[in-house]
């Protein structure tokens, strides 16, 4: 096992069993496989007759998965599951699953450690590296096409809307002033000499280049596009009693997620597990610092004659007691504001969900 699978810890590992009410012999699909951290954690409680299917259309990540779980056979032996990895986006699950065959169905919207670590795959600020943001590399639209191709009313929009940075006139005109731009490290300066750090919503101090650099990634891979589809897709797959968790990062995944399962809700396709979203509780966000922002909500499949349509969404609280799960027992558009432009919308627009009014 890699350097790099042995330091990964899965976020709310032991939420996530909880919620997916994982059993023996069941089929659970991993949308978002990363490093297999909480696919592990799932194959451990599967048994021999379970199915664990898992989903990543980043060629390295699925490679490393692999390795990841192929070192768990080894140890469980004869108590491995099946396991199928199939190296797509997960928009794309409804044409390789089965209608109404699984039995739980998890998504980590959340950037891949692995991702952010290595300087090569140009995600992070904090190190200098090719400014490409790819999650799969084998598509050809990289973070340096948008930033030095995208005329500067596109990329203002693109960074309000993506980054929700309301900075992004001021920062959009540095960009283009400086290009060509090749790396974060450039790029990361050139928003920082424009853009002096702020305060996050909890309060904590971000890097100025934080939203900017959350914007292009978002825009480079589709990513509200890529939620938004799976979560529509999700009741098809899902089985009577299924549960779908899905695990978001920032305020535009969670609110797609929060409107999808309300929406399913009020139409009786399934009951909403969580009112409010569960979150990391303080010795875990020491532990794993990356856990901060993380948000669950899970729903879950109603039977057969008990769905009705135009009620208000049922919900059912689990509780959130912690447990101790198989991973345990190891050691889990809007438009940048201007006074003179009237705002526009991009010719692109991804995700749904209310935006707030703008201030001229």
């Amino acid at each position: 096992m890699t350097d790099i699978n042995r330091r990964h810890v899965p976020v709310l590992s032991q939420d996530v069993i909880r919620y997916l009410d994982v059993r023996e012999g069941g089929t659970h699909l991993d949308c978002t496989l990363g490093l297999a951290g909480h696919a592990s954690q799932i194959a451990r409680l599967l048994g021999p007759k379970g199915h664990l299917i898992g989903f990543d259309r980043d060629p390295k990540a699925l490679e490393l998965a692999g390795e990841r779980l192929k070192a768990l056979a080894e140890e469980l032996g004869g108590r491995m599951p099946k396991v199928t990895l199939i190296g797509e986006a997960f928009s794309t699950v409804a044409d390789h699953i089965a209608p109404a065959s699984l039995d739980g169905l998890l998504a980590d919207f959340g950037v891949s450690s692995m991702q952010i670590d290595e300087a090569e795959r140009g995600f992070s600020f904090q190190t200098d590296g090719p400014l490409d943001m790819r999650q799969d590399t084998r598509q050809e639209v990289t973070a340096a096409q948008v930033v030095n191709e995208m005329d500067e009313r596109d990329l203002a929009n693109l960074i309000y809307e993506y980054g929700e940075e309301r900075r992004s006139w001021r920062i959009a005109r540095a960009i283009v002033r400086a290009r060509p731009i090749t790396t974060t490290g450039q790029l990361s300066r050139i928003v920082a000499g424009c853009a002096p750090s702020m305060n996050s919503p909890k309060g904590d101090r971000i890097h100025p280049a934080t939203r900017t650099f959350q914007a292009l990634r978002i825009h480079v891979n589709r990513e509200l596009d890529e939620i938004q589809k799976l979560l529509e897709a999700a009741p098809k797959l899902l089985k009577p009693s299924g549960r779908l968790v899905v695990i978001s990062f920032h305020s535009l995944e969670d609110r797609i997620a929060k409107d999808v399962i309300k929406d399913f809700g009020t139409k009786g396709v399934w009951t909403v597990l969580t009112r409010k979203p569960t979150v990391a509780e303080e010795e875990e966000t020491n532990r794993n610092p990356r856990a901060r922002s993380a948000k669950l909500r899970a729903a879950e499949m109603l039977a057969p004659g008990k769905s009705g349509m135009g009620r208000k969404p049922e919900y059912k609280d689990i509780g959130s007691a912690r447990m101790l799960t198989g991973f345990a027992q190891l050691s889990s558009g809007k438009q940048a504001p201007t006074k003179k432009d009237k705002p526009v919308k991009l010719k692109k627009k991804q995700g749904s969900g209310k935006k707030p009014r703008l201030r001229e």
